[in-house]
């Protein structure tokens, strides 16, 4: 016993040694706070976004994210306002552009509009752009949380908190307008400014998504965490808390792989989301099939059973 727990002792000795190392630098710290933040405030716009099957209007939107933050790194302001610049021109154009009929659910069509304009417009932009912005555009694609500074972390963590008021604000209509527009307008609510509203607000989170894992990847957190939780629960605020959770666990798990190996850490993130997809989605899938086969089993049989017994 005397050994076991010795071993026991020298093992979490080595687990808090690895801790402090974790942070002990200053861009971890930054990288953590950032990360945390930026799955929180994923978590919960993206719970929206697949309640309203809106998956293409967030990757469109990170799209024509890269486009303005090339832009911005073109004319040499921050790749964020350029980001979020985009992300709300983009919301604008297409509210501006979807059919009538398609209050309560964005147009696939206008939404591809918009992105093939704005995939044209960043095309042009890395064009244009000299040696010296490639590692911007690679940050943007691909992202780079550990790169985060001082300035890049006030700004998410205000922009975060502007998202969550706002959020809590237009919650309940927001989900009234998912589940039915066609009701929801009937019964008073703002369909156009509470879409209009929503769409500003994925334009914020990408904004600020994107320096986590890049516009390439936005999907790790906008979708992967949401829809895992919506497989395990239909319960929207239980749904939401999970997403998050699990936004920040996949941010938190990537971060801590990618600190004691050469890899990016956006890779780690997306692996992390996507393996647990999976787990999660065949665990349904097993669960459903033997829930359909207790179904079938016929009455008499289960009255014979209970005979017998």
């Amino acid at each position: 016993m005397g050994e076991i727990a010795t071993q026991i002792e020298a093992a979490l000795g080595d687990v808090f040694a690895l801790i402090l190392q974790l942070f002990h630098y200053h861009f971890m710290h930054n990288a953590y706070l950032a990360g945390t933040l930026v799955a929180l405030a994923a978590g919960v716009i993206g719970y929206f976004m697949v309640l309203r099957g809106q998956s293409f209007a967030g990757h469109s939107l990170a799209n024509v994210g890269f486009a303005g933050a090339t832009g911005a790194a073109l004319i040499g302001i921050p790749a964020i306002l350029g980001l979020f610049v985009a992300g709300l021109l983009a919301a604008l154009g297409i509210q501006g552009l979807q059919p009538a009929s398609h209050a309560g659910h964005k147009s696939d069509v206008a939404i591809g509009a918009v992105l093939t304009a704005a995939l044209a417009l960043g095309f042009l932009f890395v064009f244009l752009s000299t040696s010296e912005y490639a590692s911007n555009i690679y940050n943007v694609l691909f992202g780079n949380i550990l790169g985060i500074s001082d300035g890049d972390v006030q700004v998410v963590i205000w922009s975060t908190l502007a998202l969550l008021i706002v959020m809590f604000w237009i919650a309940r209509p927001l989900f009234f307008l998912s589940l039915d527009p066609t009701v929801a307008a009937a019964q008073g609510v703002p369909v156009q400014l509470i879409s209009l509203g929503y769409l500003v607000l994925l334009a914020l989170v990408v904004a600020i998504s994107v320096q986590v894992v890049g516009a390439l990847l936005i999907f790790a957190l906008l979708v992967t965490p949401a829809a895992i939780a919506q497989t395990l629960t239909s319960r929207p605020g239980v749904a939401v808390l999970l997403s998050v959770l699990l936004a920040i666990v996949f941010t938190w798990m990537g971060l801590t792989i990618g600190f004691f190996t050469p890899y990016p850490v956006s890779f780690f993130i997306t692996s992390c989301a996507f393996g647990t997809y999976l787990l999660a989605h065949g665990g349904k899938l097993i669960w459903d099939k033997r829930a359909h086969k207790r179904d079938q089993i016929p009455l008499s049989s289960q009255m014979n059973g209970a005979s017998n017994a």
